[in-house]
């Protein structure tokens, strides 16, 4: 059995990184970084966490032709696989090849839900979560709704009802341009200027959601060669800071975009281990969800979670 994935952190950092994954609220983090405001401990935190793995992660990626992170539970070995879920005939390829080799091996082989319709419909002996529906009822018992939805009493301009789709418009056209002029101006030029537009462009919950021009880029290039997956997972794993600040983050700003995003994290692990009962499971995700799916299989396999009263949501 292996251990759970470690980063080669080291003095300093090692300390630090230990009391961010103890801080499970932006009001410690805010007293841990000394921070003016919880605004302002989040960014800073960010920054540093992924400062500090984005050159550690030795012991934390699995290579092979489609890597992962390994995180035990019990007697069973995870591995947690990430990918762009772009829908395109290079990442199927890749998907079932090493799908049939699991299912040969014996292996238990889980999805995120929507990706069984989009890759494995040939494949029964996949596994799709349930946990979009299950995010779903969350919303609804909750009754979230957007907090921009409402915001605005007549309709913007171009048809878009709120700020938000304003925004991601804007965002999705601006990084395409950005990234066609790399071939002009090369790659090195247009990631300094897509890292400016980020900032410019991404509202809070895009950046508790890291749809960074980077991830963009990445998601973009592993989609057609998925030799670079690693790449984009390694994004994602540097990205974010432990769950509960995410969510925390995300829940102040969009109580349904946590619903579909972060929240859906629990669920996917959650349901993993209340079905398999393989040795070895692999369960496969979009990259941004392969940190937060970790993180829930950690709790897990540290006996500080469990899925007594998990119940199927199946409408």
């Amino acid at each position: 059995m292996k251990a759970p994935a470690e980063s080669t952190l080291e003095g300093a950092d090692t300390e630090w990184v230990k009391q961010v994954r103890a801080a499970n609220s932006l009001a410690k983090l805010r007293v841990l970084t000394e921070a003016e405001s919880d605004q302002e401990a989040y960014f800073a935190a960010k920054r540093r966490w992924r400062e500090i793995h984005e050159g550690s992660l030795d012991g934390v990626l699995q290579p092979g032709p489609l890597p992962g992170v390994s995180v035990p539970v019990g007697n069973q070995h995870f591995v947690v696989h990430g990918i762009t879920h772009a829908d395109t005939d290079e990442e199927r390829d890749l998907l079932h090849t090493v799908v049939e080799e699991y299912l040969e091996a014996g292996e238990g082989v889980y999805c995120e839900q929507g990706l069984w319709s989009m890759y494995f419909r040939e494949y029964p002996d996949v596994c799709e979560s349930d946990d979009y529906l299950w995010a779903l009822r969350l919303c609804h018992d909750n009754d979230y709704e957007t907090p921009t939805a409402d915001q605005f009493p007549e309709p913007l301009t171009n048809g878009f009802e709120t700020i938000r789709e304003v925004r991601e418009q804007l965002r999705e056209v601006s990084f395409s341009l950005i990234d066609s002029g790399s071939e002009v101006y090369g790659d090195r030029f247009a990631r300094a200027i897509g890292d400016i537009a980020s900032d410019l462009l991404m509202s809070h919950e895009q950046f508790g959601t890291g749809e960074s021009y980077r991830a963009f880029e990445l998601s973009k290039a592993a989609s057609k060669d998925p030799s670079k997956l690693q790449e984009l997972q390694a994004y994602y794993w540097a990205a974010f800071l432990p769950q509960p600040l995410e969510r925390e983050w995300l829940r102040r700003h969009d109580r349904e975009l946590e619903c579909m995003t972060h929240a859906r994290n629990e669920r996917i692990a959650d349901y993993g281990v209340y079905h398999s009962s393989a040795e070895t499971v692999h369960v496969i995700v979009g990259a941004a969800h392969l940190p937060g799916v970790c993180y829930y299989l950690t709790q897990h396999h540290m006996g500080e979670r469990d899925v007594v009263g998990f119940e199927y949501v199946d409408e």
